[in-house]
């Protein structure tokens, strides 16, 4: 994909086959299953890796596993640092306390408390510094050299990329005949050793990474574009800003190309993973599917390889997008509907909505409102239908019944 030479180390298929090998025992080998419900939606065969199934619930263990197997006796004594908000954080603190090496995590002061707890409970000391990401970084390397320990970089290193790329030696042994493998990019540690192994085993095969439109790093280095990054995502497992030095390398080489998704995108790939297979997919692990889900035309009749590599999604950011998507398909509609302010108009309409089918999940009265008639009212009512058709045959019901309806929650032309 460029024409940069190589000037740095890197990780062979031979590595990859020894780090499958070291970390087989620890390491769950996790089943690539074919996807019907997604593949009959797209047009395309898909075929899904669910690392999100680790004991982490993300593939960061294959790395970091691989990593610590690496060290001296004497960088196992002094022990292991490590800088994440999230996922490399518990993989490290995971393996190095199953190895007995002392392990120390730096966390930005925003890190959720969850993650926090998490990392702790596999046995890590956990220090908060920074506000981003990159302060946290900063603390990191400070302390590895103040106390003597080991960096344990999250994508950027050798035997990290070596780890990551075990994924596609799984993959490609459960279904050969691949077209295409899409990866999610943040540092770019797995999409390096997904590409190195998926390479040098079926060179023909199509790598592509995908990246949110927010964080476009590795599209930037590659491309030598100057997007902006910066902002809230639902992937921020892969809100990255700055590329490491070796997977940028090795990505410009081997990769086929890279796709921007939206955070709307996003949101429907992590829907569709929890409706039609069941599963959860965190907003990095879900990017491959989104990037199918945004251009379907460009996978039509491939035989596609999505990397599922973490589940960690917060419950209830989980149940907000199903919900909004059940809006977005007006199988869950609000409605505010002016009434005469008497007596068994709720049952009233009530009873016309049970009559088609409806089920009211939620009813809010108003009196106050200044835009309602003094001697009227206002209710907002939020109901469970079919379809929009459903939908549009309640409403029409009502406003034939004399009322005034306001649709709160149609969806537009983009949704």
């Amino acid at each position: 994909m460029s024409d940069r030479s190589s000037t740095l180390n890197r990780p062979t298929l031979s590595d990859i086959m020894q780090a499958a090998d070291k970390i087989k025992d620890a390491v769950l080998r996790t089943p690539t299953l074919p996807a019907k419900q997604l593949s009959d939606i797209l047009g395309a065969e898909i075929y899904v890796k669910y690392d999100n199934m680790q004991v982490t619930n993300a593939f960061k263990e294959r790395g970091a596993l691989n990593k610590l197997l690496s060290l001296s006796e004497e960088e196992r004594k002094h022990g292991v640092i490590a800088m994440s908000a999230g996922n490399h954080a518990q993989a490290v603190a995971l393996h190095a306390t199953r190895l007995g090496i002392p392990s120390l995590i730096v966390m930005p002061e925003f890190t959720p408390f969850v993650k926090v707890a998490a990392t702790k409970g596999f046995g890590a000391e956990v220090v908060l510094e920074g506000e981003s990401v990159a302060e946290a970084g900063d603390a990191a390397m400070r302390l590895a050299k103040n106390r003597g320990l080991t960096f344990v970089h999250p994508y950027d290193d050798y035997q990290i990329i070596a780890g990551q790329g075990t994924i596609a030696l799984e993959m490609l042994a459960d279904v050969p005949d691949l077209d295409t493998l899409i990866v999610p990019i943040g540092g770019g540690g797995m999409i390096s050793g997904i590409a190195i192994a998926a390479k040098a085993i079926k060179p023909d095969i199509e790598v592509i990474g995908v990246e949110s439109e927010l964080y476009p790093t590795m599209y930037n280095e590659l491309k030598h574009k100057d997007l902006f990054c910066g902002g809230q995502s639902l992937a921020e497992g892969i809100a990255v800003k700055k590329a490491g030095k070796l997977t940028a390398e090795i990505a410009s080489e081997l990769l086929d190309d890279i796709i921007l998704v939206t955070e709307r995108d996003i949101e429907r790939a992590i829907n569709a993973y929890a409706t039609y297979l069941k599963t959860m997919a965190e907003g990095a692990g879900a990017v491959p599917l989104a990037a199918v889900i945004a251009t379907p035309s460009r996978f039509k009749d491939k035989k596609v390889g999505l990397v599922l590599g973490g589940g960690n999604i917060d419950p209830r950011l989980l149940s907000s997008i199903i919900v909004r998507q059940l809006g977005r398909k007006q199988q869950i509609v609000g409605l505010r509907i002016t009434i005469p302010d008497r007596p068994g108009i709720l049952a009233e309409l009530s009873k016309i909505i049970g009559d088609l089918g409806g089920n009211i999940l939620e009813v809010d009265h108003h009196r106050t409102f200044l835009n309602v008639p003094v001697k009227g009212a206002s209710i907002d009512i939020t109901i469970e239908t079919r379809d929009a058709a459903h939908a549009n045959e309640i409403i029409m019901a009502i406003e034939s019944a004399g009322h005034s309806v306001e649709h709160l929650n149609k969806p537009d032309l983009s949704d």
